[in-house]
């Protein structure tokens, strides 16, 4: 495939107040990059939509840098190695990093990595067997700590991370409940992926929810939403119960904090313990976890959905849909044509 002298990109053309918007984005074309010495040049294949990119977008940087205006926008994504200026890659590669927004892109060396397209779609690599994936396996085993007996709760159940902490915490053997958005939701994770309950945040008394679903307490929340769900969770908790962050969604998107209580007075009590965390602060124990994943899934123990969309200029349109919980699986953007 010859490789073009311009490609398409998305930039961050201005910063969401509040919502995040397709107007705050800007399909435009550019040269394409070329790689240096010890760099290769990467096309595109499938692109992930994660919810840490809305934090992207702020002005103040938390544990990354923010994306500048007119900077492509970040993300992570799958494509195949079109150019190599590198002795541990070569054309026809495929592999999975930081690729941003754009159809082609000479990405950061670091965490680039290569994929076997033999063990699973490329697909895989976005998500259950990429950086959602790992997210669920690490926080949920090495800082939720489960064990056998205990009850496991999720927030946002049905997406990319939320499914598969269910899905491990059965496989610990743990009781698993989900927290979802709507019935179709509730019902997917609970007939489908196999959680033994699930609380619909839109519909549910919470607190009603969870003493029913969860009689002898929470024992591990892994903490995807935020909001009045973990003020529920907060309230229901086990003694020595252990809270894994991952994200808070609720809140991304808000102009201004809510100036309501965040609960932490049953902590005490509880003897609970809450703890942030980073994926790639694991990223050296990836090589023992994917196949174990990789096992489970060949296996049928571990199952994913996906959600499509075709096509790079729909990203930004695509985007929001994470945000107004419309999203059904992990959401992919399907930029270039799949060479496997």
């Amino acid at each position: 495939m010859a490789i073009p002298a311009t490609h398409r990109r998305i930039v961050l053309a201005n910063r969401p107040n509040g919502m995040v918007s397709p107007d705050n984005f800007r399909l435009e074309t550019a040269p394409t990059p070329e790689p240096g010495p010890g760099e290769v040049l990467v096309r595109q294949i499938v692109m992930s939509l994660d919810p840490y990119m809305r934090g992207r977008m702020n002005a103040v940087a938390t544990y990354a840098p923010n994306v500048q205006i007119d900077e492509v926008m970040t993300g992570g994504g799958v494509g195949e190695v079109v150019q190599s200026m590198h002795p541990g890659f070569a054309v026809g590669d495929i592999v999975e990093g930081t690729l941003g927004w754009q159809e082609y892109s000479v990405p950061a060396m670091a965490r680039l990595r290569k994929v076997d397209p033999t063990i699973a779609p490329l697909s895989t690599a976005n998500g259950v067997l990429g950086m959602p994936g790992m997210t669920a396996y690490f926080g949920l085993l090495h800082v939720g700590e489960p064990k056998p007996g205990e009850t496991v709760v999720v927030s946002a159940a049905s997406g990319a991370v939320g499914a598969v902490v269910g899905q491990i915490a059965k496989l610990m053997g743990c009781r698993a409940v989900g927290v979802a958005g709507s019935a179709a939701k509730c019902a997917y994770v609970v007939d489908e992926l196999g959680f033994d309950g699930c609380v619909n945040y839109k519909t549910d008394d919470l607190d009603a929810a969870f003493q029913a679903h969860c009689p002898g307490g929470i024992d591990v929340y892994f903490e995807n939403v935020g909001g009045k769900v973990y003020d529920a969770v907060t309230r229901n908790l086990a003694v020595g119960a252990r809270i894994a962050v991952c994200g808070g969604i609720a809140e991304y998107n808000l102009a201004e904090p809510e100036l309501v209580p965040r609960n932490t007075r049953y902590f005490i009590p509880m003897r609970a313990r809450m703890q942030g965390f980073l994926v790639f602060d694991y990223f050296h124990l990836w090589p023992m976890a994917l196949p174990r994943m990789a096992r489970w899934i060949e296996e049928g123990r571990l199952k994913y959905r996906e959600d499509w969309t075709e096509g790079l200029e729909n990203a930004p349109a695509a985007f929001t849909k994470l945000f107004r919980g419309e999203n059904f699986g992990k959401l992919l953007v399907r930029v270039g044509p799949d060479p496997s």
